[in-house]
């Protein structure tokens, strides 16, 4: 795990946007593809912007294949669809070919998409374990992640898979991506920003492990990345 504390959240945005691209520069040099799962939110929506106007050229964007870390169970044309915002501010002014993102099929219902969007990241990976270059993560006041909200039966899940739920706390059905299909990535980033996620971080980075109360816990893998402003990582004892 690796902390990057900025002292703005424009600095941190910057930095991640750097972050995608050299991620991207590597895989394509690789395997000449850049396969993402995006996150939902408001902070996306900034590096999703800074993407399209800093690293249009620099970035070989017919090579990328996106995917959605979690989506809400709305249909994708609804305001509340994490697909609808990548698709306002990343992919159409990017011109990305439809078949290169995976939206979540929502018009099925929250079970059945969840288990065709697994169905969809098998053939993806021709039959092999998926394993992203990036996933690109937030992190809520509560310490969730993903749609891994505390105290969901999806925390116990221990197959690298897309599972649904309904989660009480906002009243709605969510497709997620579990915690052992995001720990098989290549590189995982999150994106934390503001003093309204200090509390949150603190319990994540240095608290006691308990992922029934602090769900982002359960992402460790061998790349985790946080990148953070000096407010939200103002209650860490070790920055």
């Amino acid at each position: 795990m690796k902390l990057n504390v900025f002292d703005t959240d424009t600095e941190v945005l910057a930095g991640l946007a750097l972050y995608f691209a050299e991620c991207a520069e590597a895989a394509i040099e690789a395997r000449d593809q850049f396969v993402v799962a995006l996150s939902g939110g408001s902070s996306p929506k900034r590096l999703h912007e800074l993407l399209v106007a800093e690293y249009r050229d620099r970035i070989e964007w017919d090579k990328v294949y996106f995917f959605l870390g979690d989506e809400r169970d709305v249909p994708i044309t609804d305001a509340q669809s994490n697909y609808l915002m990548a698709k306002q501010t990343l992919f159409d002014p990017l011109n990305i070919e439809p078949s290169h993102v995976f939206p979540v099929q929502t018009n099925l219902g929250a079970e059945e998409a969840a288990k065709q969007y697994t169905a969809s990241l098998i053939d993806f990976f021709d039959g092999k374990q998926a394993c992203f270059d990036l996933i690109i993560l937030g992190l809520g006041d509560n310490s969730h992640t993903a749609s891994l909200f505390p105290h969901t039966t999806v925390l116990q899940d221990e197959t690298a898979s897309v599972q649904a739920l309904y989660i009480d706390e906002v009243k709605m059905n969510r497709i997620t991506f579990t915690a052992p299909l995001i720990n098989n990535a290549h590189h995982i980033a999150f994106l934390v920003y503001g003093q309204g996620k200090a509390e949150a971080v603190k319990h994540i980075l240095e608290d006691e492990r308990n992922i029934e109360e602090y769900p982002a816990q359960l992402i460790q893998s061998k790349d985790v990345q946080w990148f953070l402003d000096q407010p939200a990582a103002s209650r860490l004892q070790n920055k």
